[in-house]
């Protein structure tokens, strides 16, 4: 391997972590996509767990359909793309983190709920922390 792809120690594992993390992420968004296109009482322990994204994602309809495949869609990508160590890769999961962050920001001022969006501040900064890391950003060609 030539220096300026390799990485070492700790930060190796960095952009497989956040790579499978974002595959997660797919996941999660597509199998939301199929619980509203294919509405059944097999997703209600899904929704259970999140009733105001049930009411949320019902009254926007077929946009959020929509949203939560391209959502899946670039999640995916982004994280093949960060396993192949691709420069774009690494810019569409800082977009994508940046967005969910101030996302989370955005709740926090409208609901006061501190304990839940705050919590999604913090995560969503930690891995835009890693993400910008010297080691990190020098294993990108």
């Amino acid at each position: 391997m030539t220096p300026s792809t390799s990485t070492s120690g700790a930060f190796s594992v960095v952009l497989p972590t956040l790579a499978a993390l974002l595959f997660l992420a797919a996941l999660v968004a597509l199998l939301t996509c199929l619980a509203l296109l294919f509405p059944s009482p097999i997703w209600m322990p899904m929704w259970n767990l999140n009733p105001d994204a049930y009411e949320t994602f019902h009254r926007l309809g077929r946009i959020a359909e929509l949203a939560l495949f391209c959502l899946a869609c670039i999640s995916a990508a982004a994280a093949a793309g960060l396993l192949r160590r691709k420069r774009w890769a690494w810019w569409i999961a800082l977009v994508m983190f940046a967005i969910n962050g101030a996302g989370d920001i955005v709740s926090v001022l409208r609901t006061h709920q501190l304990i839940r969006f705050g919590s999604g501040v913090l995560i969503a900064a930690g891995f835009i922390f890693l993400l910008v890391l010297p080691p990190v950003r020098r294993s990108l060609p």
